[in-house]
């Protein structure tokens, strides 16, 4: 049994990408492990053998993945919480069967961390060599044609961002010290993942916006296909951290995906009551980590069924991020439209002994 907490996409979900390979026969662009059609097919599921790991409009996979066909970069664009980071390391893994090249932006990524940097005691006792270099993990897909994947983009530095331009346009990265350059191979591509709704955003430049195909990941669009997300996520985490069997209440799961959705929209379901939206994103990522905190709480200090009390706290915690705008929007959802469902009377008491 593997210890890994989080195995990377291509190895969990190995047998379905051998699986996949040895029945396509489809055309694979170069350097692609397979096809454009079988890599849609893992991410959305064939209804047998392939499980979904993306649930949302068909079109949406199949312009990503026809972009990364081309010479285009391929940019995933949404409000927190629309899978972008889980898209982008399932179509590296399908395409390229690593999708471990990763950066990570940050406030303080460095244009080294896009091009590549330096082993400076190598530096300082024998000088520029290919050696003493350290490549980055853009660097490297490069060399190897592969996809590197850059997640955050509008969170580094606007400088820092246009060090991907000539990687882009040119699919060259020179290496000035050295007097050479690395030519991207065949296969490579970049996709990267940003949001405008999170602080701390540097807009993209034109001339780097140019050189992105940009695919919008909306919210789930109905509160069933949500819920199924979020059932089906907790179920694999679950599984993943060994949590003990549980009883999952779908009703609770069901609740949750209510309040966020009602919360995050301004409107409740019915459209009736219109409501103060809290700071917070209240996306899909974070209903999945209330249900399985939830489940927690119920698998270990509960009778092992998800109940309204497991759920309460997770629920406050993800609304109430501004101790006073947040907590004044919780109060009236929680008075005016909670209180006056009879079927939540639980979650009532529940949340309001928590808050």
């Amino acid at each position: 049994m593997s210890t890994v907490l989080r195995p990377h996409a291509e190895d969990l979900y190995s047998e379905e990408l051998a699986l996949l390979a040895k029945d396509d026969d489809r055309v694979r662009p170069p350097g692609w492990r397979l096809s454009p059609w079988a890599v849609t097919t893992y991410l959305l599921g064939d209804g047998e053998r392939i499980t979904p790991k993306y649930v949302g409009a068909r079109r949406i996979v199949e312009v990503a993945v026809a972009t990364l066909a081309t010479d285009r970069a391929l940019l995933l664009l949404g409000v927190p919480g629309t899978a972008k980071t889980w898209l982008s390391e399932h179509l590296a893994a399908a395409i390229s069967g690593d999708s471990t090249l990763l950066v990570q932006g940050t406030a303080g990524t460095s244009e080294e961390t896009i091009r590549y940097g330096w082993n400076y005691a190598r530096l300082l006792a024998e000088g520029p060599s290919r050696e003493a270099m350290t490549p980055s993990p853009v660097m490297r897909a490069m060399a190897e044609g592969r996809i590197a994947r850059v997640e955050e983009l509008t969170r580094m530095p606007s400088d820092v961002q246009d060090a991907l331009i000539t990687v882009l346009s040119e699919k060259t990265l020179p290496v000035p010290e050295l007097g050479l350059e690395v030519q991207a191979q065949r296969g490579f591509n970049l996709i990267a993942t940003a949001n405008d709704r999170d602080r701390g955003v540097n807009e993209l430049s034109s001339a780097l916006r140019r050189r992105f195909n940009t695919v919008v990941l909306p919210v789930p669009a109905s509160a069933e296909e949500e819920v199924a997300i979020v059932a089906r996520r907790v179920g694999e985490l679950g599984a993943a951290l060994h949590l003990p069997e549980t009883s999952t209440g779908q009703a609770e799961i069901r609740r949750v995906v209510t309040v966020f959705r009602e919360l995050r929209n301004g409107l409740t379901e019915d459209g009736r009551t219109k409501l103060k939206s809290p700071s917070a994103t209240l996306s899909t990522a974070e209903a999945i980590s209330v249900v399985t905190s939830g489940i927690a709480l119920a698998a270990h200090f509960g009778d092992g069924v998800l109940r309204a009390s497991d759920v309460a706290a997770g629920i406050v915690g993800a609304v109430v991020q501004e101790p006073v705008s947040d907590r004044v929007a919780w109060r009236e959802y929680l008075e005016t439209v909670v209180r006056e469902r009879a079927d939540w009377r639980d979650f009532y008491r529940a949340c309001r002994e928590i808050s």
